[in-house]
């Protein structure tokens, strides 16, 4: 195969490969914001709000500040387990979501639907998560499974990290 026959065909499955990550993240994001949801934040977080532009882009949703009474209580209602809060929390089809979880992960959650896990977290505020770009800092996360089973990981931030 000659140089110049070799470009074109690595072209054209570059072009076919970008396409298909196209299809794949619309899926993703279609998955998400097909499911309604509340979101529970603080009024003084202003994170909160970029996070949710992430999840569900353009999309009405229902957000409750919380000023009669605070989130820990919240969370605890909702079954967040202390060790993964975060600084604000997600009601989803069922399911529970703490923190500045990446869209991706919220829709495979409700496609795959696992029995035994009731939601999931990233704990604290890690920069470079969805919601907390800072300058294009990045600190290695992890996503976490929780459920009455216990916890695991679920995926890691940025992919290489483990």
């Amino acid at each position: 195969m000659s140089q110049q026959n070799f470009t074109k065909a690595w072209n054209r499955t570059r072009r076919a490969l970008a396409a298909s990550g196209m299809v794949l993240l619309a899926a993703c994001t279609s998955a998400v914001q097909a499911s309604p949801y509340v979101m529970f934040r603080d009024p003084q977080c202003g994170c909160c709000e970029e996070w949710a532009k992430h999840v569900h882009a353009g999309l009405e949703h229902e957000v409750e500040t919380r000023e009669d009474r605070p989130m820990a209580e919240v969370k605890a209602e909702l079954g967040v387990p202390d060790a993964l809060a975060s600084c604000h929390t997600m009601r989803v089809d069922g399911y529970i979501i703490e923190g500045h979880v990446p869209a991706r992960e919220i829709a495979r959650l409700l496609e795959e639907r696992p029995a035994e896990v009731t939601g999931l977290a990233v704990a604290g505020m890690p920069l470079g998560s969805p919601g907390m770009e800072v300058g294009g800092r990045v600190q290695p996360y992890q996503v976490i499974a929780f459920g009455p089973e216990g916890s695991s990981v679920w995926a890691s931030y940025p992919e290489s990290a483990s």
